[in-house]
């Protein structure tokens, strides 16, 4: 299972890296990571920085944030997080537009793992089952997420209960994305 997430993940990057170049003329941009030091970085140019995916190079595990909490995570998010290090990818899934979260870089690491750890605790607090985000979506009332039980990609409102399923995997989710440029 984490292969082929990894697999979707890869495959779904190279389509969107190959959208830029047919629709911008160079590489992925992004004014939200310039000036944030990255392996990806490739140039800086108009305020923005061209980025291209990179092998990601820590230990592939996001054991800490399952320490953390108690909790054992499915292995498809650390498949997810632990492919490669990327910039965020506009992405639409049928009618919705999202933005696909990605590591930046080392320390992005460090502070996506105290983000998840932080989101389980606040679920536990209010007695609701875990979920991982891996997606943000033009509403900062949804996000996407990972169900840590059933391994369904669901939209879901932070702190509320109502999750609607997207997809039965995280590998047909990220299968069924089209890629869109910011």
């Amino acid at each position: 299972m984490t292969q082929h997430t990894a697999a979707a993940l890869r495959d779904f990057t190279t389509r969107y890296c190959q959208y830029w170049h047919q629709h911008a003329g160079h590489a992925p941009a992004s004014s939200d990571l310039y000036g944030v030091p990255s392996p990806c970085a490739l140039e800086e140019r108009d305020q923005q920085v061209l980025w291209q995916p990179q092998p990601f190079t820590l230990p592939p595990s996001l054991d800490a944030v399952g320490r953390a909490i108690d909790l054992q995570l499915q292995p498809q998010i650390t498949a997810f997080y632990t492919t490669q290090f990327a910039g965020d990818m506009q992405a639409r899934f049928g009618q919705q537009n999202l933005t696909l979260l990605q590591v930046w870089s080392e320390e992005d690491f460090l502070r996506l793992q105290e983000n998840l750890i932080g989101h389980l605790l606040m679920q536990r607090r209010l007695r609701q089952s875990p979920t991982l985000f891996i997606a943000t979506t033009d509403s900062e009332q949804a996000i996407i997420s990972l169900s840590n039980l059933s391994g369904e990609v669901v939209l879901e409102q932070p702190g509320g209960k109502q999750r609607d399923v997207l997809a039965e995997s995280l590998e047909i989710f990220l299968k069924s994305l089209q890629p869109v440029t910011g």
